[in-house]
């Protein structure tokens, strides 16, 4: 009997993936067969990083992890999921803000399609501050983020802002 491949599907904008993204990817690697990084491609959201730049930040940043494929997509996640035999979503979670939110987005995708279930998990307490967004706040004030960002991604920050930290 064949064993069918566990797939599931971690989606977001990653503008940039931070080491509380890479926390949730390292541990639902470790959970499923194929662990799928979708990057949104939202042309109404304003990003600091393009799209294409995005996605090869997370092929950096996960190329270590051998059961991680980046891909990139628009439209419905689940579509995308239905499209391509994935079965979970995994969110991860930060604070009970985040919670309320995630759930939220859980049951709408449960709704559009019942097949399909969301794991959310908790994010590491160490990376429980970090967003994106607050990365790119603090870098504006030349705060030291090393900590924070993979160090691909500090070089691009760095880069693409004219920081010098």
């Amino acid at each position: 009997m064949k064993t069918k491949i566990k797939k599931a599907m971690f989606a977001g904008s990653f503008d940039p993936i931070t080491n509380g993204h890479l926390d949730i990817i390292t541990r639902s690697s470790k959970i499923f067969d194929e662990l799928q990084i979708g990057v949104l491609n939202n042309p109404n959201k304003k990003c600091l990083f393009t799209f294409e730049e995005r996605v090869n930040l997370i092929k950096a940043s996960t190329s270590h992890i051998d059961n991680v494929k980046v891909v990139s997509f628009d439209g419905l996640l689940v579509r995308y999921c239905e499209e391509n035999g994935i079965d979970t979503l995994v969110r991860g979670v930060r604070s009970g803000a985040d919670v309320e939110y995630e759930l939220q987005m859980a049951h709408m995708n449960r709704e559009l399609n019942p097949n399909i279930e969301t794991i959310i998990l908790p994010t590491n307490t160490i990376y429980s501050f970090i967003s994106s967004s607050l990365i790119k706040e603090v870098l504006s004030f030349d705060a030291d983020i090393k900590r924070l960002v993979p160090e691909v991604v500090l070089k691009e920050l760095k880069r693409k802002t004219n920081r010098g930290k």
